[in-house]
């Protein structure tokens, strides 16, 4: 069994602190890597993947994002504004959950980067999500070959997809890509206010419905000014 997500939550209200000096006059989904904002990156492939509508959550200078994706047509952008309060990765999917429905959606981070393999890789995520034994099935990149990434991973994955969080010295071979389909359903009894969506990846885990798929092709973790060069240079590759 699979879905075909047509709507999209994409996060874009961080402060990203990290890219400083960068972001001290834009926010961070607005940086440019190869000709184009982080930002439209994430939506183009959204598009690709059959998404019509995106929900787009602001907060940190949130006019430059509202601007930009008044006229985008496909997939259409609806703005979740936040620029009165800071609700974190999951506080701020519960507030746009009204403009998601009821159906599984795309739920992406505005700063991901990668270069899709022979096939989209968000079309494989829909391909691969079966509701009847997942609530989150989460974009996993292998840690060996993803570029400006140095950490201990976040998971590991069983031969069926299941994954299995790293505890706290071991290190793991996949990190979360930063795109995922994820079921409604899990916010049911979610917290209100500020909180990070990786409370409902744990307690989805505990239940055994947390599920990765390995990534096709090459993921770029852009998390500073340094790194933008790094991915730059992945792309030229990627169509030299």
């Amino acid at each position: 069994m699979s879905v075909k997500p047509t709507k999209a939550m994409v996060l874009a209200a961080g402060f990203g602190l990290r890219m400083r000096p960068l972001t001290d006059t834009m926010p961070k989904p607005m940086v440019p890597v190869a000709g184009q904002p982080l930002l439209d990156h994430v939506l183009d492939k959204l598009a690709l993947a059959g998404v019509t509508e995106a929900v787009v959550n602001v907060h940190y200078l949130p006019d430059q994002i509202i601007n930009h994706t008044a006229t985008r047509q496909h997939p259409h952008v609806t703005i979740s504004d936040e620029r009165d309060e800071v609700l974190g990765t999951g506080g701020g999917v519960v507030k746009a959950l009204p403009l998601l429905g009821d159906a599984p959606f795309f739920h992406v981070n505005s700063d991901t980067l990668w270069i899709d393999g022979v096939r989209s890789n968000l079309a494989r995520l829909a391909e691969n999500f079966d509701p009847e034994r997942m609530d989150i099935l989460l974009l996993m990149a292998p840690t060996a070959t993803s570029i400006g990434y140095s950490g201990r991973g976040d998971y590991g994955m069983l031969p069926d997809g299941a994954l299995r969080k790293r505890k706290e010295k071991e290190i793991v071979p996949f990190v979360y890509a930063g795109a995922a389909i994820l079921s409604p359903t899990i916010f049911a009894d979610a917290p209100r206010g500020e909180f990070s969506l990786t409370k409902m990846f744990d307690r989805a885990n505990e239940q055994e419905r947390l599920f990765g798929l390995r990534l096709d092709g090459v993921w770029m973790h852009v998390g500073t000014p340094d790194a933008v060069h790094a991915a730059e240079e992945a792309f030229l590759e990627s169509v030299a």
